[in-house]
């Protein structure tokens, strides 16, 4: 079977993670622009994919796991991963880089009506910080999908991949987390020098980003309210409220920055 019937049936049998890409692709294109945003999708897709290949194969850096090849000749697959699979790292990592940024960004005060406007500065865009918060919230979201997408076969993602040794969260090991994290460090090490090349971005240091930010922010939430949704669906309520416990303090700081409660981080 070709490559693009293999590609148009992986498009049928996945429209959820299609309809994200779609999400990343149209709110990364109005915040930083498109040759910003293929070289974000193409870092974080190769690298999420270098290390699902190591990892189905050395246990680094995900811990030991493997894709049952159940779905072979139904959707495209690159080696032993699912394209769909190492494709959902990218619009995952957009999308807590912009909840990241919520927290950081300048803003010019708090507003009379509606959220504050932030404003879209080199050095808080590409700092440390941001990093840093972004890498935990890309991992943090993966606490509510992988524990979902591990028991599959209980709704239309089908059992696609398992642990031979099964983890102390929901059957996932802790080291695969740490692995989330990883392929987050690296892949935003790799994006944030080649950001600083590009000359233009459709939000500007001058004007306010809120609008084009909160697409992001969205796109984090509507995959989180889809992992929560399908977790109560399946009859696992335990997880889907440990995953509102875990959200329900961030969304709450979340807010409180958006109207201005809440200050950005100190020394921007």
């Amino acid at each position: 079977m070709d490559i693009f019937t293999l590609f148009v049936k992986t498009i049928f049998i996945r429209p959820y993670v299609f309809v994200f890409l779609a999400a990343f692709l149209f709110a990364a294109i109005r915040l930083i622009g498109w040759p910003s945003t293929w070289r974000f999708w193409l870092i974080s897709w190769a690298t999420a994919f270098v290390c699902e290949f190591s990892s189905t194969r050395t246990g680094i850096p995900f811990g030991w796991y493997h894709y049952t090849g159940s779905t072979v000749g139904q959707e495209l697959y690159v080696s032993n991963i699912p394209f769909i699979d190492s494709l959902s790292f990218s619009f995952l990592l957009y999308a807590s880089y912009c909840l990241a940024l919520a927290f950081f960004l300048p803003a010019d005060g708090k507003p009379i009506a509606g959220p504050i406007a932030l404003h879209f500065p080199p050095s808080v865009r590409r700092s440390w910080p941001t990093m840093a918060l972004t890498t935990l919230f890309f991992a943090m979201i993966d606490m509510v999908i992988d524990p979902v997408a591990l028991r599959g076969d209980r709704w239309f993602l089908g059992k696609i991949y398992y642990y031979p040794d099964p983890g102390v969260h929901f059957g996932v090991p802790i080291a695969n987390y740490v692995g989330w994290a990883i392929v987050g460090l690296i892949s935003l090490s790799i994006y944030f020098p080649l950001d600083r090349r590009i000359a233009h971005l459709p939000a500007s240091e001058g004007t306010s980003t809120t609008g084009r930010l909160l697409l992001g922010v969205g796109l984090y939430y509507c995959v989180l309210t889809f992992n929560l949704a399908v977790s109560f669906w399946i009859g696992e309520p335990l997880l889907g409220v440990t995953g509102l416990f875990i959200y329900m303090p961030v969304t709450v700081l979340l807010l409180l920055r958006l109207f201005g409660y809440l200050p950005a981080h100190a020394g921007h």
